[in-house]
């Protein structure tokens, strides 16, 4: 019997491995489209629609098998919990969706619209904003807009700068600046000259160098400096953007229990498929011959999809532990504890290819007692020589730095070579870029920006 397989069966088994393979890298809501798109595609294949108490109450039990490994204590915790939510749902009301910048400044904005023009354009300037809260129109081009004289438009413009937050209509940093210490109860001619003339150097903290050009005291500098860096040069932050909004659905969940850890496939995040029975039964009957092959192969087709999702969340758990296994310090500690990782520690420890793994972390989200996390995020990389014993990661080398500088003389505080150096003595070797490129990772300024003149 020849066993070798045929060109049609050696193409369907590489298209089969091929959707396996895109299975695994789909992370919950891609997957949720996927099989959205099967059950239009295929006539056998149908979505169990489930309504959200059975979800919800699907999630409970699923939780409460957890909590039958616990103590009594848990379980009538949960109970408690459960009931708290029970009345939360029936009481709660859907919280009306966060505000704005443009609905904020709009709503300050209106009022003084004189007529049905005023509405439109004032409408126009709060809706141009950009995140920052600036407005890159001038005058020049809201006249060309709107056919109306420039003298017009600015009247429209400081319009919008009059509004709440202060700096919000600003063409630049400079400008977003000057107008919040216009605002301030008292006025400060030397901050206000910092920032038009200075601001470059105010950013690298040249104080004794403004000085000398402005002629005045280092201490009259650094009192308006302290003014000036306590504006906001992003007055748009902290309002909604719905344009970017993204919402992050875990695809797996760890609880930590008092001796172990436990892990949930979060597979409530996207819908279940079912076979279409009435296919299956007319296999069962006498029909066309070309009628069964079309059947059999799209029932095969649903099997597969079937079998490559369950194979997904076997793998997904499996490698989900394994990473537990191996980052127990952050999962019991929490962040600053990650221990160097490779893909191919998880690769050799389950017995599988190191390219599954990599597919398996793709685009993956796990939620943890500690907050949400990407899946490779516990994939730090050695710094320093993997045989040597004082090998470390970047968020331990940073956390190094962090210590290094506090205890700097910030009268005159270290380079980076001396940082360098200093690690030296501890064991850690890096280069003066490197100790660099980790400071400016924690929003540590370099020697002349830490430096504090007298």
């Amino acid at each position: 019997m020849d066993m070798k397989l045929s060109t049609t069966q050696r193409q369907t088994l590489s298209s089969r491995m091929i959707m396996s393979a895109e299975i695994l890298q789909m992370n919950n809501q891609e997957l949720e489209n996927f099989i959205k798109e099967q059950e239009m595609e295929n006539p056998l294949v149908e979505i169990e629609h489930i309504t959200e108490e059975e979800d919800r109450s699907s999630d409970i039990l699923r939780k409460l098998e957890w909590l039958n490994a616990a103590d009594e204590q848990n379980r009538i915790y949960y109970r408690a919990e459960r009931d708290e939510e029970r009345e939360q749902r029936e009481w709660n009301r859907p919280a009306k969706d966060e505000e704005t910048l443009a609905e904020f400044v709009y709503s300050q904005i209106a009022p003084l619209s004189r007529d049905k023009k005023d509405e439109e354009i004032l409408y126009y300037l709060a809706n141009s904003l950009d995140s920052r809260g600036y407005l890159e129109e001038g005058s020049a081009a809201l006249s060309a807009r709107f056919g109306i004289p420039e003298q017009e438009a600015d009247r429209y413009l400081n319009i919008l700068r009059s509004a709440e937050p202060a700096g919000v209509g600003a063409r630049d940093l400079k400008d977003c600046l000057s107008l919040q210490l216009d605002r301030l109860p008292e006025s400060s001619p030397v901050a206000k000259r910092i920032v038009a003339d200075f601001l470059d150097l105010l950013g690298r903290n040249q104080i004794r160098k403004i000085a000398e050009l402005m002629k005045i005291s280092m201490d009259e500098v650094r009192s308006s400096c302290d003014v000036i860096k306590e504006l906001n040069p992003k007055p748009g932050n902290g309002f909604s953007s719905r344009e970017n909004l993204i919402y992050i659905r875990p695809d797996v969940t760890v609880v930590k229990f008092q001796e172990h850890f436990q892990i949930l496939l979060n597979d409530n995040a996207y819908p279940k498929i079912a076979i279409n029975s009435y296919y299956c039964h007319l296999l069962r009957e006498d029909i066309p011959e070309d009628t069964r092959e079309y059947i059999s192969d799209r029932l095969r087709q649903a099997e597969w999809v079937v079998n490559c999702i369950s194979q997904r969340g076997t793998t997904l758990t499996n490698v989900t532990e394994a990473i537990v296994r191996f980052q127990r310090p952050f999962f019991e500690k929490g962040p600053g504890n990650r221990l160097p990782l490779k893909l191919s520690d998880v690769a050799d420890e389950l017995g599988i290819h190191e390219s599954t793994v990599s597919r398996t972390l793709r685009g993956k989200y796990i939620q943890c007692p500690w907050g949400i996390y990407p899946l490779n995020y516990f994939f730090p990389k050695a710094v320093g020589n993997p045989c040597d014993e004082k090998v470390q990661t970047p968020e331990k080398i940073q956390r190094y730095i962090q210590g290094i500088v506090e205890k700097e003389d910030k009268h005159c505080p270290l380079s980076d070579q001396k940082i360098a150096e200093r690690l030296a003595e501890t064991g850690v070797s890096l280069s003066r870029r490197t100790v660099a490129k980790y400071r400016e990772k924690i929003g540590l300024p370099n020697a002349d920006g830490r430096k504090i003149f007298v």
